[in-house]
């Protein structure tokens, strides 16, 4: 008998895997209520049983996700805080697999991460929208002031509930809350940030303490990150305070800035850091990933946030708020870190986030110290890049120095990346490093930039800025329609706060609509080419902006500096009374620590008093 039931047990894995494994190497979902009240089980197990299998297919229907089933992983999701999720879609050491919703709405629920692609190639998501059940925000409407007291009420929509703990609200999710946090307000008759939003928000949540105790005595061997979660809470406390005048109506006291204007919307997320949980998906150290006519109602951080990934095609993607909501996702609606060979952005359309719509860039990482001839031992320089790995074998790497220039002083060939802890590791190369490398010096991969064309989108409704391009392989952005919060386009080197890496060069920016941008009530350029770094040192090279239509309320089109060869030629400045001018006195173009500055055949008919602004060093630029 004993050696009977050891021949069964050794048969039946046999039998269940040949059942599993379609022939014609399909999943085929069928839209059952059994299925579709909750699908996580059903479909992981799909995916777990069949490796062999090409692609997943969906009967047309609504299916919900819920997190007790799904697969637990941890994982280290650049830009977002590193959490374990939950996924009923882990699309790991696949080759060639594509999930096809036929039109299905998938809604999720809690802290889940719905699409983890990792370590693949040849996969694409197409046909489905996601959404959330219950969003990781809240919405509720400013419906009164009190001048005087300088107080004012939010009726908190039903869709959003929410406690009162000490003076603090809290919103109560699936599996999830937030605080008041981040908070930014939507003008309700536009569906997008309100105009001049920065005089009324942020909510002034916090204030340095009043009461503070030997805390300089604690001294650190280290450098350390004092944005990081639990350093940031030194030496600030509480500032607003809240109470219940009604049911679902909310009084807030001691806010600091103008009163948000009555029948906006404020919207809040809870404390930068915590707020980015549940991107809708995630791509990491995959090649030739593609997404087709896919809708992505909401997420609790980026829409869609891809690294270390080569050769990226979205198309057709759309992000936007479902039903009521006034915000899609909570973070960027797009962002590459460390990608390469091509990314494709093509029209898609891209609204009401609350973060950029498209970011790329690459990674800045400070050496901690030389540990031999051809070691160094490196930190991440911000907490949300936390296990985040430079580069492979074979990976050039710039050492840079960014006081004396924004170009590396020595490239040198990565061997290999021994990993201490989330944010330490030990990288080998394969030559000798030169004399001379100090403490606080860059790192950046000079083989992980992509080509990037972005065509044919709409980007509009949202906080933020359109387009961040750091970059210096060939980028083309080409006749797409901005209506942004802030900069339409900016070209940054943002090195001190986020270490985000690439000095652009090689850009084409031609045949787009830039439509009253910047309404948010900052001075800044439509366009604007900007670093962190205080310095004259030449990071952007080669910029051609041609044959656009800048549709401006305000005044500045264009600022740049650090710029060698821009060429600003054949467009047209309109102006509008969409919104009334905020910086009246700011010229149309600003530049400075520049050369090679060309402007061309340009229709100017804008509101500006003042056409250019330049530095005292900067050779004579004529606008024509």
């Amino acid at each position: 008998m004993k050696k009977l039931i050891i021949v069964c047990s050794l048969l039946i894995p046999l039998i269940i895997s040949a059942v599993a494994v379609s022939k014609d190497d399909t999943i085929k979902i069928k839209h059952t209520k059994e299925i579709a009240d909750d699908a996580t089980p059903y479909v992981l197990n799909q995916l777990l049983e069949n490796k062999a299998a090409k692609e997943i297919v969906f009967e047309k229907g609504v299916y919900h996700f819920y997190p007790d089933k799904g697969l637990n992983q941890f994982v280290y999701l650049s830009n977002h805080r590193d959490v374990f999720v939950r996924t009923a879609f882990p699309i790991i050491n696949y080759d060639g697999f594509t999930i096809d919703g036929q039109g299905s709405t998938f809604i999720f629920h809690g802290t889940m991460l719905p699409f983890h692609v990792m370590e693949s190639q040849n996969v694409e998501i197409k046909n489905v929208t996601v959404d959330w059940a219950m969003a990781f925000h809240s919405e509720g409407e400013v419906v009164k002031h009190d001048e005087k007291n300088h107080t004012f009420d939010v009726k908190f929509f039903d869709e959003y509930p929410y406690e009162l703990r000490n003076g603090e609200i809290n919103f109560i999710k699936e599996y999830y809350e937030h605080d008041l946090g981040q908070t930014i307000i939507y003008d309700k008759e536009r569906k997008a940030i309100s105009y001049n939003c920065i005089a009324s928000t942020p909510i002034s949540t916090v204030q340095k303490t009043k009461v503070r105790h030997n805390t300089d005595k604690v001294k650190y061997k280290y450098k350390v990150d004092k944005a990081d979660l639990t350093l940031r809470k030194n030496g600030i406390e509480n500032r607003i305070s809240m109470e219940e005048v009604e049911p679902g109506v909310v009084r807030f006291f001691n806010h600091k800035k103008e009163l948000p204007p009555i029948g906006s919307i404020l919207t809040t997320k809870g404390q930068q850091g915590l707020n980015r949980v549940a991107p809708a998906v995630s791509v990491k150290a995959s090649k030739d990933f593609k997404m087709d006519n896919v809708v992505i109602h909401h997420a609790g951080g980026m829409g869609v946030i891809v690294e270390n990934s080569e050769n990226l095609t979205l198309n057709k993607l759309k992000i936007t708020p479902s039903g009521d909501r006034v915000v899609s996702t909570t973070a960027d609606a797009t962002h590459f870190v460390g990608c390469r060979g091509k990314i494709e952005i093509t029209n898609c359309y891209l609204e009401n986030q609350l973060d950029d719509a498209i970011n790329i860039h690459g990674a800045y990482q400070e050496v901690v110290e030389q540990l031999s001839d051809n070691q160094l031992g490196i930190r991440m320089g911000h907490h949300q890049q936390e296990g985040y790995h430079i580069g492979r074998t074979g990976d050039k790497i710039g050492l840079v120095r960014l006081d004396d220039s924004f170009t590396p002083y020595k490239e040198v060939t990565l061997e290999n990346i021994k990993v201490i802890n989330q944010r330490y590791q030990i990288l080998t190369f394969k030559e000798k490093l030169p004399k001379g490398i100090v403490a606080g010096d860059y790192i950046e991969n000079l083989t992980a930039y992509p080509e990037v064309l972005i065509e044919k989108n709409t980007f509009r409704g949202n906080r933020a800025r359109g387009v961040l391009l750091s970059t210096p392989k060939k980028t083309v952005v080409r006749e797409n329609y901005f209506h942004t919060q802030m900069e339409a386009i900016l070209v940054p080197v943002e090195s001190s706060k986020w270490y985000e890496s690439g000095s652009q060069a090689n850009l084409y920016i031609e045949g787009n609509t830039f439509e009253d941008c910047n309404h948010g009530g900052a001075d800044r350029g439509c366009i604007r080419l900007h670093t962190d770094e205080n310095n004259e040192n030449i990071a952007f090279k080669n910029i051609n902006i041609k044959g656009n239509t800048f549709k401006m309320f305000d005044n500045t089109v264009l600022e740049v500096s650090n710029t060698d060869g821009l060429v600003f030629e054949g467009n047209t400045i309109l102006p509008t009374n969409t919104f009334p001018r905020l910086h009246k006195d700011s010229p149309a173009f600003i530049l400075k620590s520049s050369k090679n500055i060309t402007f061309k055949n340009n229709d100017f008919k804008g509101k500006a008093p003042k056409l250019m602004e330049t530095d005292k060093k900067m050779s004579k630029v004529t606008f024509q």
